[in-house]
């Protein structure tokens, strides 16, 4: 067994124990608890009308009772806790085990205009994202798609070390995991830095001293009527003139409560997991960058967010109709809450959005660091300046079972195209993608699937996979020619790695070779690089025209009436084609 397998079961079984004591703690505490209830109310009941005895008793039976709720939500929340880590690691061994089809699959990224997401699966079912990610907040969700998809290439090193840094620091990333997936939130961290952005006080700040001697008045007023030297509806005047000014701006604190309401379970969440950042070492340059980010101000960004949190839940007390009325009617509370939640807008709207996106970051780096722990053979590319962009050894492609999978050897020079024949079934198509998805792996810093891997940083661009569309009357033919015009385009002002499949496979054989050929001769004056797959030999003949094209081939055999492929990466042009055998084969023809 593996050494991440080894560690997702050990980690599981230790925390199914933990699990299996806490649920035990649990269970004594409950029965704990009502044993505690039963003999309060007997002791009450026995000394009822002895007084201090029975207000004593009382007071005591409440005050254990109260500790005991406090002592039984902890361990509750600590048993949610175990039982989102059992959950974690039940998921990494499932998906060492290849089975991670019932992850999300990031539909919602697929994007066909891509540079290259929609030609190598990077979304959807069965595909890279799905594998990889991990995170639990939406935000982070998107920054890791963003992450695969912004085709950036600068910093590859520093990525690579921020990986290898948290991918060791395996209990805190699968805690940080664990403490964000207790809390669903309403909202997203953007739409809520939007709102905190944009929002004006609604409130005029007299009410603030206005409160505080409204409730000073209050107090003294309870005391007097207490001590008998004022009569009870001095008190009962005041609570209702304390309804009245409350009454006044209840519209404005009303509309404030709604929004708030949205925002309150986020805060309850990032306010945890800011938490575990800060309190952790981190000595990447990365990260520790984005430690000093929710540094920033005169308090711990957790403490705050803790803070407004807490002003969140008060503001939530509306709802008890006891402490709205009376707290209202001498305290104004639901107008102190208010001012307390605009003046943290006012304090904190210039920043929070880096404490969210600080958090996010986080939540999508995880993701990258699980797969380096889960890829313990897989290597980090070696970063060059030199003329080969690509200099492999026994690359594959990651989502492939490795006991299955063949493995190939790459080189390719800077302004190089390889030309790549071969029949059917032969292996280019995943050839391809294993390429481009290991440049976009190397990109994000991530380790590739290979036992050795140097790398000149590179964009990529591909044209895989054309549709037509009939929502736009578009044919396929013009589709393809849409894309390789996109293509054209963004090679003018960058070096890209360019990675096409049967280009113009929507018109008939000789215009296709013809065409073909130009927009080849095309590529080769450009300083770009790339591969391209075709059935077309005849543009095999540009390696005798221009010495940076060079022609390799994916074979197959045909032996005993039975098809055979051996997946390698040969020198030369393909011989062997099987259309028509195929179709013999399954007695089609």
């Amino acid at each position: 067994m593996n050494k991440p397998f080894d560690f997702y079961s050990q980690q599981k079984s230790n925390l199914e124990i933990e699990a299996a004591s806490l649920k035990k703690k649990s269970v004594n505490m409950s029965v704990f608890r009502f044993v505690v209830f039963l003999t309060t109310c007997f002791l009450v009941y026995l000394t009822f009308g002895k007084y201090p005895d029975v207000f004593i008793i009382a007071f005591l039976g409440v005050l254990l009772f109260s500790f005991l709720v406090v002592k039984h939500v902890d361990l509750q929340r600590k048993r949610a806790i175990v039982n989102a880590k059992i959950k974690i690691n039940k998921t990494e061994i499932e998906v060492l085990n290849r089975k991670f089809h019932h992850l999300d699959a990031g539909d919602e990224f697929v994007s066909p205009t891509h540079f290259y997401s929609n030609d190598i699966d990077l979304f959807g079912v069965g595909s890279f994202f799905q594998y990889i990610n991990r995170t639990v907040t939406t935000e982070g969700k998107k920054i890791l798609a963003n992450t695969f998809t912004e085709n950036v290439i600068g910093g590859i090193v520093e990525k690579q070390n921020t990986i290898k840094e948290l991918a060791i620091k395996v209990k805190w990333r699968q805690h940080f995991s664990a403490l964000a997936s207790l809390v669903t939130t309403k909202n997203t961290s953007n739409s809520i830095v939007s709102w905190i952005k944009d929002y004006d006080t609604v409130l005029p700040m007299f009410l603030n001293k206005i409160q505080i001697v409204f409730s000073i008045i209050s107090v003294v007023l309870i005391g007097l009527v207490s001590s008998g030297i004022v009569s009870f509806s001095y008190l009962l005047i005041w609570f209702f003139i304390g309804l009245f000014i409350t009454g006044r701006f209840l519209k404005k604190t009303s509309n404030l409560y709604t929004e708030t309401d949205k925002v309150r379970e986020t805060f309850k969440q990032y306010h945890v997991l800011l938490n575990e950042i800060e309190n952790e070492t981190f000595s990447s340059t990365i990260l520790k960058g984005k430690q000093e980010i929710i540094n920033s101000e005169t308090k711990k960004a957790s403490t705050i967010f803790k803070e407004f949190s807490r002003v969140l839940d008060a503001f939530d007390q509306r709802n008890n109709i006891v402490i709205a009325v009376f707290g209202n009617g001498l305290f104004l509370t639901e107008i102190r809450t208010s001012l307390n939640v605009e003046k943290w807008i006012s304090n904190y709207k210039h920043t929070v959005d880096k404490w969210f996106e600080v958090v996010a970051f986080f939540d999508a780096q995880n993701s990258l660091a699980n797969f380096h722990f889960n890829h313990t053979k897989f290597v980090f590319p070696t970063i060059t300046t030199e003329k080969e962009v690509i200099k492999a050894t026994n690359l594959g492609h990651p989502l492939l079972d490795a006991s299955k999978r063949i493995d190939n050897d790459f080189l390719i020079n800077k302004e190089e195209f390889f030309i790549v024949t071969g029949a059917n079934m032969a292996g280019k198509s995943t050839f391809l993608r294993t390429i481009s998805l290991s440049i976009v792996m190397a990109n994000c810093g991530l380790p590739v699937c290979a036992e050795n891997f140097n790398y000149a940083p590179i964009k990529l661009i591909t044209s895989m996979r054309t549709t037509d569309s009939l929502t736009e009357d578009e044919s396929y033919f013009y589709s393809e020619l849409k894309r390789l015009k996109f293509i054209v385009d963004q090679i003018k002002t960058t070096d890209y790695f360019i990675i096409l499949d049967e280009i113009l496979k929507g018109t008939n054989s000789k215009d296709k070779a013809i065409g073909s050929k130009k927009f080849v001769e095309k590529l080769t004056k450009s300083k770009s690089t790339g591969i391209i797959a075709t059935h077309d030999v005849s543009l095999c003949e540009l390696e005798n025209e221009f010495k940076d094209i060079k022609n390799y081939f994916f074979d197959a055999e045909i032996s005993n009436n039975e098809l055979s492929f051996d997946y390698t990466l040969k020198n030369g042009i393909c011989k062997n084609m099987n259309a028509s055998f195929l179709l013999k084969k399954m007695e089609i023809v």
